[in-house]
């Protein structure tokens, strides 16, 4: 398994805990919304590795997007809880490698 994959599964049970409408709302506002840059952080550098493996990215941006768009408070909840889903099923999927330009990273 490779390390974006891991990083895919870790990113997406995180999303995950912050999906849980009251618990994930006060993790991100007890937190001072850094909570939020974490995962930006997190979903960054999982989205590199899934383009240096050539794997699909689709979480990894989802995750990035929700990481900027989260702190609205509804929109967050819904946001957090599509990318869970979508990195958990990136994560559980084999390697297949995508024809992305070339590698430059």
């Amino acid at each position: 398994m490779s390390y974006s994959r891991i990083l895919k599964w870790i990113s997406g049970i995180f999303e995950l805990v912050l999906a849980v409408p009251i618990v994930g709302g006060a993790i991100v506002m007890g937190t001072g919304y850094s909570a939020l840059g974490f995962m930006l952080v997190l979903h960054a550098v999982t989205l590199i590795l899934s383009l240096r493996n050539q794997e699909a990215i689709y979480g990894s941006v989802w995750g990035v997007l929700t990481s900027l768009l989260a702190w609205i408070p509804v929109v967050g909840w819904i946001l957090h809880l599509i990318a869970a889903i979508l990195l958990m099923i990136s994560g559980s999927k084999k390697t297949k490698r995508y024809n992305y330009p070339p590698n430059q990273l």
